[in-house]
């Protein structure tokens, strides 16, 4: 275990010395919440600690950028890391434990294990753009549950698939721990925030909050009557006269993530995947 100097934050680094925290937090009949992020901490970040916080009395925060989520054309080796400025932020929040394991530390010498995830994880979203994707978050979340075995993890709504595919893992598997999904964070134009944001170019930033704004557009079309095909229609269109390249703008069954056809079928999810220049946002509204 290591204290950050400027954050005086235990830094763990290895499982051996969280499950040693987390026996002695156990020991003392202390609760756990676990959120697991890959660093460049950003207020959307400590709004997920925040609501650990309330959780439970104590909270882990993990930073491991996984390569196994990654494809090889992504972007991997140039993902932001910044973990002492991460540690500060961490700390400044009131968090008990940073668990910053090594790549080697997480995949030793021979690791030859995955998990291969079905149902909300083969929706036609993410996973038709990113196919190998949510077998490494599975693997990787399914591994710090059982490095942590926290009480509570918490997912941001953000990542929406993402979020769904790990409900649904830990309840197949049977990880007695309960996934709770905390609101996105905006900023003050609505663009949801995001480590990849720094990528934008000052032109893309001030087109990006037009992704939020077509799917809040089409929310209210929706809800007003309009058809959800002429729906997304429109707001695909919308985000195209500002340069925005659509991978996906669809409307989904809240919980399943099954295509939808009628606003009355159900609650609903409309979710956007989008390239602006080199930089591929999300998002996602609840209808």
């Amino acid at each position: 275990m290591a204290a950050d100097g400027a954050s005086q934050v235990a830094i763990l680094r290895d499982v051996a010395s969280l499950r040693a925290q987390v026996a002695q937090w156990r020991a003392q009949g202390e609760t756990i919440a676990l959120t697991p992020t890959m660093g460049a901490l950003h207020a959307g970040h400590v709004a997920l600690l925040l609501e650990a916080k309330r959780c439970a009395r104590r909270s882990v925060m993990s930073i491991f950028v996984n390569p196994t989520q990654f494809a090889p054309t992504e972007d991997f080796e140039n993902y932001p890391r910044s973990l002492e400025a991460d540690a500060a932020k961490f700390a400044a929040a009131g968090g008990d434990a940073l668990f910053a394991p090594s790549v080697e530390e997480m995949y030793g010498e021979g690791f030859a294990t995955k998990i291969v995830v079905g149902g909300p994880a083969e929706a036609g979203l993410e996973d038709r753009f990113r196919p190998t994707h949510f077998s490494g978050v599975a693997t990787v979340v399914a591994k710090l549950l059982n490095q942590c075995r926290p009480d509570v993890a918490i997912f941001g709504e953000k990542d929406y698939q993402q979020l769904k595919v790990v409900t649904r893992m830990a309840r197949d598997l049977d990880i007695d721990v309960a996934i709770l999904g905390a609101p996105t964070i905006r900023e003050p134009d609505g663009l949801a925030l995001s480590s990849r944001n720094i990528y934008l170019s000052a032109q893309e930033r001030a087109a990006a909050p037009n992704l939020h704004a077509a799917l809040a557009r089409c929310a209210f079309d929706i809800n007003s009557g309009i058809s959800i095909d002429a729906a997304l229609a429109a707001a695909k269109a919308s985000i195209a006269a500002v340069g925005f390249e659509a991978d996906y703008v669809e409307a989904r069954d809240a919980q399943t993530l099954a295509p939808i056809a009628r606003r009355e079928d159900g609650p609903m999810r409309l979710l956007a995947a989008a390239r602006l220049g080199k930089t591929r946002l999300i998002d996602n509204i609840a209808v």
